[in-house]
């Protein structure tokens, strides 16, 4: 009886309760649900600055906020929407589905797992804080350009340090996730037999370890030329502003494949499975992934073609621009090959999904016209760039990220979600954010830069469209936020295969398809 005792006060010391679990855990599937909600709370907290941005520019004059406050809101909405919201919301889906799909019991370091998460608040609450401290926040844009980060006050130095931390987190989660793919498969999963979820993951935690530290060095450049008398890039002193553009870009360009590539991965699991068929060309995609990450180091000069880079550096990273369309045409013609004369349904993941592909395809399109030199010096810093990048990370990353919560969540819980609340929210999220997002292309071509709160009245009819959009775009997400919620707290039990409806467990998965003709497709029952 003593004994039991024991064990039993053994057992609850091991496995706290309330809080203490949340705060202590070190299970995989725990914290890939803690990144998941802290995205989506940075994710909420952006948006709702960019909401206050396009309420701002919805008419020419100035309306709610000065420009200094305007230029503020533009730096914390981009800052928290790359390191707060997308990259978590992807190593939130590493936590939970890697050990899941390889057969490991859980992260290689789960401690270490454990850190890595908790890191993210605390540079959270640094970076949000600047916005309140005596001095102004950093309205020197989520770029960190020199000179205006070398001017501003403790805000800046509020915001380098909480980089570092989430650069810290970043690295650290990237590393667990490299040891856990490499080292904790299942017998039997060799490498080509992984999900593309799973490669996805692999090469962009590569991407990660070698880019952040690059970051590092460049604010950390920053700092001690704020503070320690340095001139790194004080032209003043002898120094180039333009060498922070090439060091930051060069940790630039790859992040955008790192909040690409897993969007990617997610994709390549959803179409598969609501397509009926395996995916299209599993080992063009494997080479397609790697090869985008390895072309992803020679383009980062592309951002800077208006500093008066010499006409041979110009062409070099115009065609290496031109260059990586092609492994990103691949995964397109795979996926639409993946939906070639499948049994396709259209539940809300692979709604999201086929949005993903048409909307990502648009933005890369107008990332190969900002890639013609020519064009690129027209187009500098306006509304242009602006459409591009949103196109390419909001319906590229942000919304595969929806796309996988829809079609991973009754794994997750248990329970299916509302389905007819989850079309509500893709129809409305798609709709108002091509209204939102679709007008600026014009408003580009036109002239209108970024980064300005007034503007001259010529302007003022796109401006209009594209605030009401992203009013509407907003409070969408609300929709998304009572699905889920409403499907954590119950609903119809989801069985163990969810998406029941394929012939066997093999077509819904991503790997490549056993070895035995598929020539003729099985009936669906």
């Amino acid at each position: 009886m003593h004994t039991a005792t024991i064990d039993d006060s053994a057992h609850h010391d091991e496995h706290p309760y309330g809080l203490m679990r949340w705060v202590t855990t070190t299970n995989h599937k725990d914290i890939g649900t803690l990144y998941l909600w802290f995205s989506f709370v940075m994710f909420l907290a952006a948006g709702s600055m960019a909401m206050l941005i396009r309420m701002e520019l919805f008419q020419p004059g100035l309306q709610l906020v000065q420009p200094e406050l305007f230029n503020q809101l533009t730096t914390m909405h981009g800052l928290l929407m790359i390191f707060g919201a997308i990259m978590p919301a992807f190593v939130g889906f590493a936590n939970w589905q890697v050990p899941l799909m390889i057969g490991a019991p859980d992260m290689a370091f789960p401690r270490l797992n454990n850190w890595s998460f908790w890191l993210l608040p605390v540079a959270a609450t640094l970076l949000i804080a600047s916005l309140f401290v005596p001095g102004g926040a950093v309205a020197g844009g989520w770029t960190l350009y020199p000179p205006l980060f070398i001017q501003g006050g403790i805000a800046y130095d509020m915001a380098i340090l909480a980089m570092h931390i989430l650069g810290l987190s970043s690295i650290m989660g990237a590393i667990n996730i490299i040891t856990t793919i490499l080292n904790m498969r299942a017998p039997g999963m060799t490498m080509m037999k992984m999900p593309m979820f799973v490669w996805t993951w692999l090469i962009t935690a590569y991407l990660l370890v070698a880019v952040m530290p690059v970051l590092a060095c460049a604010i950390t450049m920053l700092l001690t030329d704020r503070h320690f008398g340095t001139h790194f890039f004080d032209a003043a002193g002898g120094g180039d502003p333009v060498l922070f553009q090439h060091i930051f870009w060069f940790f630039g360009h790859p992040e955008v494949y790192i909040m690409i590539l897993p969007a990617f991965g997610i994709i390549s699991t959803i179409i598969p499975t609501f397509s009926r068929k395996p995916l299209f060309g599993y080992v063009s995609m494997v080479i397609a992934v790697a090869s985008i990450a390895v072309l992803s180091f020679i383009v980062w000069a592309h951002h800077m073609f208006s500093t008066g880079m010499p006409l041979g550096g110009q062409l070099f990273f115009m065609y290496s621009t031109m260059l990586i369309a092609v492994p990103t045409g691949v995964k397109v013609f795979n996926w639409l090959a993946t939906l070639w004369r499948g049994s396709i349904s259209f539940e809300t993941p692979m709604l999201f999904s086929l949005a993903v592909v048409c909307l990502f395809t648009l933005g890369g399109f107008s990332g190969l016209v900002l890639g013609l030199v020519p064009v690129d010096i027209q187009l500098q810093d306006t509304y242009y760039v602006v459409a591009h990048f949103h196109y390419v990370l909001f319906s590229g990353a942000a919304m595969s990220i929806m796309a996988g919560v829809y079609y991973w969540l009754p794994k997750w819980t248990g329970h299916m979600y509302d389905e007819t609340v989850g079309k509500w929210h893709f129809w409305l999220t798609t709709i108002a954010f091509n209204v939102t997002f679709f007008p600026m292309h014009f408003l580009g071509l036109a002239g209108m830069p970024r980064r300005i709160p007034d503007y001259a009245m010529q302007f003022e009819g796109f401006n209009s469209i594209a605030s009401v959009g992203a009013i509407v775009l907003g409070l969408s997400q609300l929709l998304f936020l009572y699905c889920v919620v409403k499907c954590i707290r119950g609903g119809a039990a989801a069985g163990d295969r969810p998406w029941d409806g394929a012939d066997s467990l093999e077509w819904t998965l991503s790997s490549p398809p056993p070895y035995h003709s598929f020539a003729v497709p099985p009936q669906v029952r």
